[in-house]
């Protein structure tokens, strides 16, 4: 009989806890103030949508807010982000400012990826963030081979790879999990669960509901939590990059959240069983986020007000930005998918490119 290779051992357990220090009223604050600004412009994109200002797909994270929002605290400057398409909100948590999203969405010169994007292709490298992506669990390759360059460049970065649970089905996301694990690359792949593939409830899409357990087929370190607390999601997020970080191996997290809207803005979202939508928002993370400030550390309600009303001043700024900016230069229309101009050819993106 032929001898079988050792099995190796399993993961080390994340730690219980982060070594993150515990929020404090001022840090609370400021992670309520991003969620609050992120719904904010979610909800004027919205109706810029129907304005027919906005064009093409666009999908909301109203809901979700807590998971981009914990994450980035858990995080540094020199972590690189990659997301989905529905990463405007991981956008602004990295850091993208609202204008620059805004005029993304709008098609505009001055949006992050100079108008040539979209609502699907937000990107900044200025602040790490690596791109939205279109194609259902296209970019968790992308992810990994980020992570590739930081461990060969020893930038003691980590890569976090945000995706919904249905890219957790698709082929190139299982061979992007065994070359992680097998470099013991330093990545974070979140599965933000909010309960649907496009119209699709989880259950009727897979028989596995924990995500994270694809991780142990490659004996990745994993967890389930659940993201509409903002703290928790910090300490769960952190304890994951400081495990990557360490040099330990890729670990693969879902959290459990929900979106209050449909799929994309063409989605009415009739297949939720009635009452679903209103009981899950008494889990809206910047509830939950409001209460705790209020009761635990005092805040008051002139407080949350001044809160919201330079939100709403931020986001509308971001419109009336993305509305009187420029449109986009047609002859830089190529720029970024051909080579530059060569001098043996002098072809390149100012003439065509072609």
């Amino acid at each position: 009989m032929t001898a079988s290779a050792p099995t190796p051992p399993p993961p080390a357990p994340l730690a219980e806890r982060s070594s993150l220090p515990p929020v404090d009223r001022e840090s609370l604050l400021a992670l309520y103030r991003k969620m609050v600004l992120i719904r904010r412009v979610e909800e004027l994109a919205a109706k810029a949508y129907t304005q027919r200002k906005i064009f093409g797909f666009c999908h909301l994270y109203i809901g979700q807010e807590s998971v981009a929002v914990g994450a980035a605290a858990a995080c540094e400057p020199q972590d690189h982000w990659i997301a989905a398409y529905r990463e405007h909100g991981q956008a602004m948590a990295k850091g993208v400012s609202a204008r620059a999203v805004m005029a993304e969405l709008f098609g505009k010169a001055t949006g992050c990826t100079k108008g040539l994007g979209g609502s699907m292709h937000l990107f900044d490298s200025s602040v790490n963030f690596m791109g939205g992506y279109g194609i259902v669990g296209g970019h968790v390759p992308l992810a990994t081979g980020v992570a590739w360059a930081m461990k060969q460049k020893k930038t003691n970065g980590v890569a976090v790879c945000f995706f919904g649970d249905g890219s957790a089905h698709q082929g190139a996301f299982f061979e992007a999990l065994c070359l992680a694990q097998l470099y013991k690359l330093p990545v974070v792949f979140l599965c933000e669960n909010n309960y649907y593939a496009m119209g699709t409830s989880i259950d009727r899409q897979s028989a596995l509901i924990d995500m994270s357990l694809r991780g142990l087929g490659v004996g990745m370190a994993r967890e389930q939590f659940e993201g509409f607390d903002v703290e928790h999601v910090r300490d769960r997020v952190g304890a994951a990059v400081e495990y990557a970080r360490s040099g330990q191996g890729p670990v693969i997290l879902e959290a459990i959240t929900y979106r209050f809207r449909g799929h994309s803005m063409s989605d009415p979202a009739k297949y939720r069983k009635p009452g679903e939508l209103e009981e899950k928002k008494k889990s809206d993370p910047i509830a939950i986020t409001e209460h705790r400030l209020v009761n635990d550390f005092g805040v008051t309600q002139a407080e949350i007000d001044a809160i919201a009303a330079a939100c709403d001043a931020e986001a509308e700024d971001s419109v009336k930005f993305a509305e009187e900016s420029p449109w986009p230069d047609p002859a830089h229309l190529y720029d970024y998918t051909y080579a530059p101009p060569s001098a043996d050819t002098g072809a390149g993106p100012t003439n065509g490119g072609r």
